[in-house]
């Protein structure tokens, strides 16, 4: 490492040029691969030339949601969209050293397999790196039609499960370079990210690329039996362009989740890995293969308390069922339950409970943290901000309610903790209780 202002990494990718941030240092938007429209992802070779770390990653490109930009405001002001997307970005302790070896988590954002980016505000890591002295990896991957659609003889289906796999790797084969430790890597994710890394924990390579795993809000309940919807998707898309403006793919898109909207609770989330298609097994063998690699991989998984709120309070329907006299809502509390149980909850307790009867480690988890003044209560995405982001990115969001952005610090400090404590050794103290905000026990 150089000096401060701009610090120099020599790895086997070639030098790496970041920049210094306050208690951080940040080496962002580096190329891990790159891959043709509908194409499979190639690793990125290495360069002579010094690799300029300095701007974040672009988005892939997706169809805006309005739903979330009214929660969690403008999401991606401080980011251009690209297809030439296959990109992440590297955060570490300012002061730490080559020889630290540093755990490294990487992170799998979500956003139901059409919206996010690795290097969103919401998700800056400084204070986690900081903090706990992790060495923090954003991944930023193909999503919608562009990574998550295909059948046989077409366009070829999980491509955005392969541009994750090559960033593992590239993970393996740099982290060392850039102090971090690659036999201590941790997958963490969030909802359809979190969805990712269960289903990358089916691939060959899951033992020699990652050795833990934490998933949050993964949508386990709406993963299996997908080929009707799925083969409704691929025909409504029609033929894709392989070359020309990208908004002809994301019309397209539009198109298909349309057509997907007949399939009950999966069409929240009509794109997501098929089953049977490179590189997962067959849907018939999934159940055997997470059993089969359970004693290599440490799992922490879990859910918030009230997940489905999240799209009670921003979903029309919802807010009409809301409205109806005397018993509106008491219904709407009843379905929150029932589908916060059916697609996130219930699932993750037969997911851990599989993997402990398999041979391994595994941890679940329960965010209870309500805002004070929030009409979103513990829903889907109240645990983000226990982790990641900052005052800038977070404390103007309705998800907040009234609560100050110490207050939010305060909760989110020892989950913090925890998790680091996790990544370093596998290990928690069970159970544990952070009265108002977290419960884990061992399964």
């Amino acid at each position: 490492m150089s000096s401060p202002a701009a610090p120099h990494f020599q790895t086997p990718a070639g030098t790496i040029v970041g920049r210094r941030d306050g208690a951080v240092v940040r080496a962002t938007g580096i190329r891990y691969a790159r891959a043709g429209r509908f194409q499979v992802p190639v690793p990125e070779p290495a360069v002579t030339e010094p690799i300029v770390a300095t701007v974040p990653a672009p988005a892939c490109p997706q169809v805006a949601d309005a739903g979330l930009d009214a929660v969690l405001g403008d999401l991606y002001k401080a980011l251009e969209f690209s297809e030439d997307c296959l990109r992440l970005s590297v955060t570490l302790p300012a002061d730490a050293t080559v020889d630290e070896a540093l755990p490294v988590i990487v992170w799998v954002h979500g956003g139901s397999y059409v919206t996010g980016a690795g290097d969103l505000p919401m998700y800056d890591p400084a204070a986690l790196v900081a903090e706990q002295r992790v060495m923090f990896v954003a991944v930023t991957y193909r999503l919608g039609l562009l990574g998550f659609l295909g059948s046989a003889g077409g366009t070829p289906p999980n491509l955005g499960l392969l541009d994750l796999l090559e960033a593992l790797r590239w993970v393996q084969r740099n982290s060392a370079a850039l102090g971090g430790n690659p036999a201590l890597v941790t997958l963490l994710g969030h909802s359809s990210g979190a969805d990712a890394i269960a289903q990358l924990l089916l691939t060959a390579d899951a033992p020699g690329l990652f050795r833990r795993v934490i998933l949050h809000s993964a949508p386990l309940g709406l993963t299996r039996r997908r080929h009707a919807l799925s083969r409704a998707l691929v025909a409504a898309a029609g033929p894709l362009p392989p070359h020309g403006p990208v908004g002809d793919v994301l019309a397209r898109e539009r198109v298909a989740v349309r057509a997907g909207r007949w399939f009950g609770l999966k069409s929240g989330m009509p794109f997501g890995p098929q089953y049977g298609a490179a590189p997962l097994p067959p849907e018939a063998a999934v159940e055997a293969t997470w059993a089969a690699v359970a004693p290599h991989i440490d799992v922490l998984i879990g859910a918030t308390a009230e997940e489905t709120r999240f799209f009670a309070v921003i979903t029309p329907v919802f807010q009409q069922l809301g409205r109806l006299p005397l018993l509106g809502a008491r219904l709407v509390r009843w379905l929150v339950r029932l589908s916060s149980n059916r697609i996130y909850r219930h699932p993750a307790t037969a997911f851990a409970r599989r993997h402990a009867r398999a041979g391994g480690r595994a941890y679940q988890f329960l965010v209870q943290y309500r805002p004070a003044g929030s009409a979103f209560g513990a829903a889907h995405t109240i645990d983000l901000p226990l982790l990641l982001g900052s005052r800038a990115s977070w404390e103007a969001t309705p998800l907040l309610g009234q609560a100050t952005w110490e207050e939010v610090e305060a909760a989110g400090r020892p989950v913090r903790q925890l998790w680091a404590d996790f990544a370093r050794t596998g290990h928690l103290p069970a159970p544990v209780a952070v009265p108002g905000v977290l419960a884990v026990r061992q399964v």
